[in-house]
């Protein structure tokens, strides 16, 4: 088992006062803060409105509430401007609880307030420049522009402040996403702070429907440069920032922001210690080294809690097509990703006694055993589930996963209750999407729900490119919307799909089902031989996959192979004995006119019973 590495509280402890040199004759001072802007929403109203009222509200609330608070956390208010507060605090995890703090107090009042004065919070953890009390650079600057892209009530923060306090408050945060900031020449992720409001309001910080202590963590460190090249380094820094970038997308991984890794670029640090700062459980780390008019890229990603590799990569691409070649790159990155930290993470809680799993160790154990086509581990695969859903019912992926389970129950045969596993699955898949609607996976799953079970590929099209939307690198939603456009008649475009799908995952453990997807689109193209190659090639993967062999007995069927197909209809009933023609042609989504005939005539040819 990995335990949770001690991520430090405070920035001081890992970053300490220097002196940078202005000019020959003076420096000035800079250290890594916390810094936390705060104003009254709509404050300009309030004073038309009343505005003896108005000041004298604000005075109190600053006297009773803001002032005695920011002491109780160890801030140190720099400034008054009007109805704003610019404060320091010596962590990050001191100003996200003082901002709670605050609004939980404000949002208890309400009740007894007909007009209370809502705050707007904004937290930012940057080097800033210290001249006495005043404190300046992009740090401050971007602390003050993203409060103002707060909701009266609520608290944003950067990506560097929830790289602090994710595994020390129980905090539930939302991805905001990156943003453009005014004067400030890079895009900022930001994150809200999901809290309770009313007089009812929880005196500790919302648990997230996931713990983030449990979920897999990675920091992406920057790219070293071993050339010397500034043109490289320069490479480096942008295939770092896209992968963080892209990452960030994956609901199923923590990604530290880049600021939080910066400093580690010019230090010399073991995995171990890097993760143990960073609280992290993967590091990817990465070289760039240009040889004549080529540059060869390295990448590693570690398992920093067992001191190994788990994945290692190595790219060759032309100079002169230096950002396509970065594109490529980092999306083949992120796509295997997910995969081999999913290897990782299963096999860490394999050996986990089942009384002490938590939701996603759940979901963790269920994964490998969804594609065993054994009965036994199948059925097994379901009660870790559902125990999963039972210990934490806003877990959006445990629902989506059980969906899927749901569809490979009824797909390949299994249910003894079709209507009402049908009914379940389009629930577990509409409850996913309830909880969660911009995570690419539970999406795709939908997606597949609506048109494999309700027989609706057109609005199942919608849903895959909404997946694709959020996150372009997810190869589920890429096979996902292969499925769909074979159903619609549009086996080129499936192939298409499938190509992005290979080339994000080349060594994906579903490849057996890309290539099922692949010999189903080319059967709906009419290519039966190019559809026998990878029927063939899905099966010597994985035997007992049920849709090869049936798609496999109607294509030989078709290729006029007529004992092939007998054989191959034959390696069907023996998996599937209750298959029938009659039920599968009533239910299958396909929806241009002849493909679905000239399916059922190849499977009536291979001799499998009506």
């Amino acid at each position: 088992m990995i335990s949770r590495p001690r991520h430090p509280d405070s920035p001081r402890e890992t970053l300490v006062l220097v002196d940078t040199p202005l000019t020959p004759g003076g420096s000035i001072q800079r250290r890594l803060a916390a810094v936390a802007f705060a104003d009254v929403a709509d404050f300009s109203k309030l004073m038309e409105s009343d505005d003896t009222r108005t000041i004298l509200k604000w005075k109190a609330l600053r006297e009773d509430l803001l002032e005695p608070k920011i002491a109780e956390h160890g801030g140190h208010l720099l400034q008054v401007m009007g109805d704003g507060l610019f404060i320091e605090f010596d962590s990050a995890v001191a100003a996200v609880r003082w901002a709670h703090d605050v609004q939980r107090a404000i949002a208890q009042s309400i009740d007894e307030d007909d007009r209370p004065l809502l705050m707007r919070i904004g937290i930012n953890v940057e080097d800033v420049i210290i001249d006495g009390d005043k404190r300046h650079g992009d740090g401050v600057n971007i602390a003050a522009r993203i409060q103002q892209l707060a909701s009266p009530g609520e608290i944003v923060m950067t990506a560097a402040v929830r790289d602090y306090v994710w595994n020390k408050l129980g905090v539930e945060l939302t991805d905001l996403g990156e943003r453009r900031l005014k004067n400030i020449s890079r895009p900022v992720r930001i994150y809200r702070l999901e809290q309770e409001s009313g007089a009812g309001a929880s005196r500790r910080l919302v648990q997230p429907h996931l713990s983030w202590n449990n979920r897999p963590s990675i920091a992406v460190m920057p790219f070293k440069n071993l050339g010397g090249d500034p043109t490289e380094e320069y490479f480096g820094e942008g295939i770092t920032e896209d992968i963080i970038g892209a990452l960030a997308h994956n609901r199923s991984l923590l990604v530290i922001a880049r600021h939080s890794t910066l400093p580690y670029r010019d230090r010399h640090a073991d995995t171990r210690q890097i993760a143990s700062e960073l609280g992290v459980r993967y590091v990817l780390d990465g070289s760039v080294r240009r040889q004549v008019e080529k540059l060869r890229i390295a990448v590693d990603l570690i398992d920093a809690g067992q001191n190994r590799t788990i994945w290692a990569e190595r790219y060759d691409g032309a100079v002169d097509e230096l950002f396509e070649f970065q594109d490529r790159i980092a999306a083949n990155v992120v796509a295997t990703i997910e995969p081999r930290v999913y290897e990782a993470e299963a096999e860490r809680v394999r050996t986990k006694p089942t009384d002490s799993l938590d939701a996603y160790d759940c979901v963790l154990r269920a994964f490998p055993l969804l594609y065993t086509y054994d009965e036994r581990e199948f059925m097994t695969a379901g009660a870790f589930l559902d125990r999963a859903i039972e210990l934490d019912p806003s877990y959006a992926q445990a629902w989506a996963h059980k969906a899927w389970w749901y569809i490979l129950l009824i797909g390949e045969w299994r249910s003894k209750a079709t209507d009402r596993d049908l009914a379940n699955a389009l629930l577990a898949a509409q409850r996913g999407l309830q909880i969660d609607p911009t995570d690419a996976f539970v999406l795709a799953v939908a997606a597949h729900t609506e048109a494999f079970l309700g027989n609706r590929p057109e609005s199942a099209l919608e849903m895959a490119e909404r997946a694709l939307q959020l996150n372009k690198n997810s190869v589920f939603a890429w096979l996902i919307s292969a499925i769909t456009c074979c159903y619609l008649g549009r086996p080129d475009e499936a192939l298409d799909r499938l190509r992005n799908a290979w080339r994000l995952s080349p060594f994906d453990p579903l490849k057996f089902f890309f290539w099922g997807v692949a010999g189903f689109a080319e059967f709906v193209a009419g290519r039966y031989d190019e559809a026998l190659v990878w029927l063939l090639k899905a099966l010597r993967d994985h035997p007992d996959h049920l849709a090869a062999h049936r798609n496999l007995a109607a294509c030989l069927a078709q290729l006029g192979r007529i004992d092939e197909a007998k054989v191959a209809a034959a390696n069907l009933l023996a998996r599937e004995p209750s298959f029938r023609i009659s039920v599968f042609q009533s239910k299958y989504p396909l929806r241009r006119p002849g493909d679905l005939e000239r399916l059922i005539s190849g499977l009536r040819a291979a001799g499998l019973p009506e």
